[in-house]
C-alpha cells in the first residue's frame, strides 16, 4: 500500500484518546484519564517505532511528522530513530558499544563503577525493577550523553533537538491547558507508560552465539496490540520493513522455523517472564562473551 491505513488510523486514534482524556475525562474521572494517556503514551512511543521503519507511507518526512509529538516528552524522534537503526545491526546485538540499545556493560566499564551504580543496575535486570527504575536510569544516561554530543556539535544532534524542543513544548502547554499539573503527567502518565513499553523491552535480547538467538519470541498477550505485535521480535528483526498488523501471520506461517531461528528463546506469555525474573536478574550486568580490553588482566 502507498499510505497504511492501518497504521495510520491508529495514529489518529492514539492522539485522539489521548486528548480526550485529557479536556472531557481529567475533569471527571481524572484517574482514569491518566491511566487513559498513559496508554496512549505507550502506544505513541510502538507508533513512532513503527514511523522510523519506514511506515505508512514511502515518505520519510511524512512519517516523522505524523508522530512528532512525544507524548512521552523526553526523546527525539530523530535520536530514536538514528540509535534504534543502528541497533538493527543484529551482528553486533547486544555489544555494549556497538550495539545503542545493550543493557550490558564491558568488564572494565563495571569494575570501575561505585557500588551504588553497580546495585542499581543489578536490580534494573530484574522485571520489577525495569518497570519501576527503567524509565528513570534511561532518561538519567540519555540526557547527560546527549548534553556531551550537544557541546561537541556532533552531527544531526542539534537539528534533533531543535525539532524536538518546540514539540514538547507543544505536548507540555496542551497537558497544562487541561488543567493537569506537569509534574502530576510525569509521574502518572509518562512514568506508567514507558514502564509499560519496558515490559517489552526488557527481555527483548539476550547474548547468544547466533545473532538470531539473541531475539526472543513470546508468542501470546493481551499487551500485544499496544507492542503493535513486537511481542514476536524475532520476526522483526529478520523483517523489518514488514508492517506491524503483517508480523503475526508470518510467525504463524512458519512459527517452528522462528522458534528454531532464536534459539529457543520462546516464552508463551509475559507472565511467565514474571515467574522467571520478577525478582531475579535476568542476566548479569556484564556482558558474559565481550572480550576484555587487551591491557587488562582476567
Amino acid at each position: 500500500m502507498r499510505v497504511e491505513w492501518p497504521t495510520l488510523g491508529l495514529i489518529l486514534l492514539c492522539y485522539g484518546l489521548w486528548l480526550a482524556a485529557g479536556v472531557w475525562l481529567w475533569p471527571v474521572a481524572p484517574v482514569l484519564a491518566l491511566a487513559v494517556m498513559a496508554v496512549m503514551t505507550a502506544l505513541h512511543s510502538s507508533l513512532v517505532h513503527e514511523c522510523l521503519h519506514g511506515h505508512p507511507t514511502r515518505h520519510r518526512l511524512v512519517n516523522e511528522a505524523l508522530v512528532t509529538l512525544p507524548l512521552s516528552l523526553i526523546y527525539p524522534y530523530r535520536r530514536y530513530k538514528s540509535t534504534h537503526l543502528a541497533h538493527h545491526n543484529d551482528q553486533r546485538l547486544t555489544d555494549p558499544f556497538d550495539d545503542p540499545e545493550s543493557y550490558y556493560k564491558a568488564r572494565f566499564q563495571y569494575r570501575a563503577m561505585p557500588g551504588w551504580l553497580k546495585a542499581l543496575l543489578a536490580v534494573n535486570n530484574t522485571l520489577l525493577g525495569r518497570l519501576l527504575l527503567g524509565p528513570w536510569l534511561g532518561a538519567a544516561l540519555f540526557l547527560p550523553s546527549e548534553a556531551r554530543l550537544l557541546r561537541a556539535n556532533a552531527r544531526g544532534i542539534r537539528r534533533a533537538w531543535a525539532l524536538h524542543l518546540p514539540a514538547m513544548v507543544l505536548v507540555s502547554a496542551a497537558v497544562w491547558a487541561m488543567g493537569i499539573p506537569l509534574w502530576l503527567y510525569g509521574l502518572t502518565v509518562v512514568w506508567p507508560g514507558l514502564a509499560l513499553i519496558a515490559m517489552r523491552t526488557f527481555a527483548e535480547h539476550r547474548w547468544h552465539e547466533t545473532p538470531e538467538g539473541r531475539t526472543i519470541i513470546v508468542e501470546q498477550s493481551p499487551l500485544a496490540w499496544l507492542y503493535l505485535h513486537n511481542n514476536l521480535h524475532v520476526v522483526h528483526h529478520q523483517m523489518p520493513s514488514l508492517p506491524w498488523y503483517a508480523l503475526p501471520a508470518a510467525y504463524r506461517a512458519r512459527p517452528e522455523h522462528w522458534q528454531a531461528l532464536a534459539g529457543g528463546y520462546v516464552f508463551p506469555n509475559y507472565r511467565a517472564l514474571w515467574r522467571r525474573w520478577g525478582l531475579r536478574a535476568k542476566e548479569p550486568v556484564v556482558h558474559p562473551a565481550w572480550r576484555q580490553d587487551p591491557g587488562e588482566a582476567a
